[in-house]
């Protein structure tokens, strides 16, 4: 039985090419028909995000060393079919499209899913990504009176169980690593609790966007949002779903007047908060402490407002250094990270191996059952016809023997040309334990 992953990712093709491959929810729908259809595999999921389309099998007609289905490699069928079912030609994937099988096909779906393989080092959202393609294959199998197949069922509840280990057990996503994630990482660390904070952002575009579902994520309350353009900031607040006092950049003294933070990302060529704006502030605010955050180049916010009381500012440069240390904490987590993913799998195939030895036996003994309820009703309807009971007894032992040792015996002749000394030796040993 073999577990086998294909794939395109960021790091083997270009955006161009990976917005050919992604998997749409009708055209989802129809690689599950077709992957049963055509005997790709028992079951699949199917992980489709902007940075990778990924396919996730299980093949249990693939012996575990081999990839060949009827004389046809099962890795030429499958480029075929996914070549076909997006339109493209298959010359134009073979160099971006990697398959990896069993226990490298498992370690990097937990790599995957712990974020160890995504664009931003530790990235939290692919978790999410990856549990929902798994449900809507669960869902798609059920929905067609069928399952998921239990082994690769018990591989993605494995991954699950790797990701959570690797969060709780590392730092990899302690350490921010974007400038917006940076800034308000400063701001909670100079200010506890933000929902008694009042806090100015200038600017509505992407980077304040994702400063402000931070924010929001961690109990701010009290947002103001200056922009240029009023409808922009309102367009962001209704957004967030979060009520937000929209200020134009005219009225950003008043704004300042109240913030506790600032934090500051427009693309103006001029500096939009001076001086002499904060000192107006501070004396508004009876000098409490005030953080300023400049995230903009050119600079939003005049650097010399470092030199007044109560006042904290950093730039982009203050923040690349820090996020320049958590980068280097991220790939120190991440080699803790590997380790984790290294003993899931292994535990995983463990009880893989265990699940096929099982089923090896219990389909060996029922195939016996089968073999001697036939002779034995064979048997015993010679009996009925008066043949010679001795006779047919023999012949019963005789057959029920020849019969049961066929397949054993054609095991060990597999094992001595393949110089399987351990399967051997195993034998060896059994035997003598029966005697």
């Amino acid at each position: 039985m073999t577990i086998l992953a294909l794939g395109i990712n960021h790091k083997t093709a270009p955006v161009s090419l990976r917005e050919k491959v992604a998997f749409v929810e009708n055209k989802r729908e129809q690689a599950f028909e077709q992957v049963s259809q055509q005997a790709l595999a028992e079951s699949v999921v199917i992980l489709s995000t902007c940075n990778r389309t990924e396919l996730y099998f299980h093949q249990p007609d693939i012996p575990p060393q081999e990839d060949h289905i009827d004389n046809i490699t099962w890795r030429e069928q499958c480029l075929n079919w996914f070549a076909k079912i997006h339109h493209i030609d298959k010359d134009e994937l073979k160099e971006s499209l990697y398959i990896k099988q069993n226990m490298d096909a498992a370690e990097h779906l937990m790599q995957v899913a712990c974020g160890l393989d995504s664009l931003v080092l530790g990235e939290p959202q692919i978790l999410g990504q990856v549990k929902q393609a798994y449900q809507i294959s669960e869902q798609f199998y059920q929905t067609h009176g069928s399952a998921i197949s239990s082994n690769l069922s018990r591989l993605f509840q494995k991954t699950f169980s790797a990701a959570k280990r690797v969060r709780t057990e590392t730092e990899i996503g302690a350490s921010a690593v974007s400038v917006a994630y940076a800034a308000c990482g400063l701001a909670k660390q100079i200010f506890d609790n933000f929902d008694k904070l009042r806090f100015l952002l200038v600017g509505a575009g992407e980077t304040i966007e994702l400063v402000s579902r931070y924010l929001v994520q961690h109990g701010a309350k009290n947002i103001m949002i200056a922009n240029r353009t009023p409808q922009r900031a309102e367009l962001l607040a209704k957004k967030l779903d979060q009520p937000m006092q929209i200020l134009s950049l005219s009225a950003l003294q008043v704004g300042l007047n109240q913030a506790d933070v600032v934090i500051s990302s427009t693309g103006s060529p001029d500096t939009l908060i001076t001086k002499a704006m904060v000192e107006t502030a501070q004396k508004e605010r009876y000098f409490t402490p005030m953080l300023l955050i400049d995230i903009a180049v050119p600079r939003d916010i005049d650097e010399t407002v470092t030199e007044l009381d109560g006042v904290y500012s950093y730039s982009v440069d203050d923040l690349q250094s820090i996020i320049d240390q958590n980068i280097a904490n991220r790939q120190q987590a991440a080699e803790q990270a590997k380790e984790i993913v290294q003993q899931e799998a292994q535990e995983y195939f463990a009880w893989l191996k265990k699940q096929q030895s099982s089923n090896l036996i219990k389909h060996y003994r029922q195939n016996a059952e089968e073999i001697r309820i036939e002779l034995l009703d064979k048997a015993l309807s010679a009996l009925q016809q008066g043949q010679d009971s001795e006779k047919v007894l023999q012949e019963l032992s005789y057959k029920l023997t020849n019969q049961l040792l066929h397949v054993p015996t054609q095991a060990l002749q597999s094992m001595a040309k393949s110089g399987n000394s351990k399967g051997l030796l195993s034998f060896s040993k059994a035997l003598k334990i029966e005697d």
